[in-house]
């Protein structure tokens, strides 16, 4: 498994920034709000390159960096009439003014520390007991993708990731692992035992579904951002 695992991560250098951007917090440039509307759109199961990345580029470009919507707070009192030009799908908007919401109730002296505060209180286990995971519309995709942008090293068990994963899974003579939560265990303790990080087993996965999306100019605009 290691082996394998080393083969197919060695093809994408900028893995280890993307990673390490991630579980930072440092995302959209540290924005708490657009990693939460990141995730928020992520949620519907779009192409994530082709759809959810230019919509979170155009609001950092036409509403963060104007001021009109820079605060966890301006996300949650903001109208969601005003906001679906940007994104049209309302149930999105929804989750995130909630994640925001909530996020908000948690100790910090700026967004980002508020979100790093609720992740680092969070867990796997029991996860639709938590104030975000008991959230209409916010499904262990959501959850498990907020965790890792909040610092949290984990997976998410979106169908692109359990697609691939169990497709390395199988060729290595294992089971595929198809309930979420197991899921998320069994990669945890893969990146364990092959040294690995589970948020790189996360985000190799999505890199290799565009491969070459990530070719154009489009996604060197950009990569230094997600």
């Amino acid at each position: 498994m290691r082996a394998k695992l080393d083969e197919v991560l060695s093809k994408f250098p900028e893995l280890g920034e993307l990673c390490d951007r991630c579980i930072s917090s440092r995302r959209w440039g540290g924005s708490a709000v657009l990693m939460v509307l990141d995730a928020s759109f992520t949620s519907i199961g779009l192409s994530y390159f082709r759809s959810v990345v230019p919509a979170v580029a155009r609001i950092k470009r036409e509403l963060v960096e104007t001021g009109a919507l820079r605060t966890l707070e301006d996300l949650m009192d903001a109208d969601v009439e005003l906001l679906r030009p940007f994104w049209r799908n309302r149930r999105s908007w929804e989750v995130a003014k909630g994640v925001a919401a909530t996020l908000l109730q948690h100790r910090g002296n700026d967004d980002v520390s508020k979100l790093r505060a609720w992740a680092s209180s969070s867990n796997l286990e029991g996860w639709r007991l938590d104030p975000i995971g008991s959230l209409r519309g916010v499904g262990l995709v959501t959850y498990q993708y907020l965790r890792m942008m909040g610092g949290v090293d984990t997976v998410m068990p979106d169908r692109v990731v359990k697609r691939v994963i169990n497709g390395v899974l199988r060729e290595c003579g294992f089971e595929a692992v198809e309930d979420d939560l197991e899921f998320v265990r069994t990669v945890e303790r893969v990146a364990s035992q092959t040294g690995r990080r589970p948020v790189e087993l996360c985000w190799f996965t999505w890199l290799l579904s565009e491969t070459e999306l990530m070719k154009g100019p489009s996604y060197r605009d950009v990569v230094h951002l997600i």
